[in-house]
């Protein structure tokens, strides 16, 4: 067993096809993120990706639905989303597939 923090890698990004990564692959990207009331980011769109967001614990704001623990949110390519998060909390988010770059600020 090796034991890792999440926070040791980029944004909580630890499975895809970046570095630091505990296993690299072109196929999907994981991260675990964690979030304090207020947080945001940025409207964005994937052009190759799709999105999936797990909420583990909070409230988040995502477009314009309130999303809650046990939400899985699929953000499709070329969708635009925006984030904000209403009530501290922890995310899964899984992408596929995983493209360096493919993220664009609106």
């Amino acid at each position: 067993m090796t034991k890792y923090q999440a926070n040791n890698f980029m944004r909580g990004w630890f499975i895809g096809n970046f570095e630091p990564s505990l296993l690299k692959s072109t196929q999907f990207e994981v991260a675990f993120k964690e979030y304090q009331t207020g947080d945001t980011e940025a409207a964005h769109t994937h052009q190759l990706a799709t999105e999936y967001t797990v909420i583990a614990s909070g409230v988040f704001q995502i477009n314009d639905t309130i999303c809650r623990a046990g939400d899985i949110i699929k953000i499709d390519v070329q969708e635009a989303a925006r984030f904000l998060c209403l009530e501290t909390g922890t995310t899964v988010v899984i992408k596929t597939p995983s493209v360096p770059g493919d993220k664009y600020l609106i």
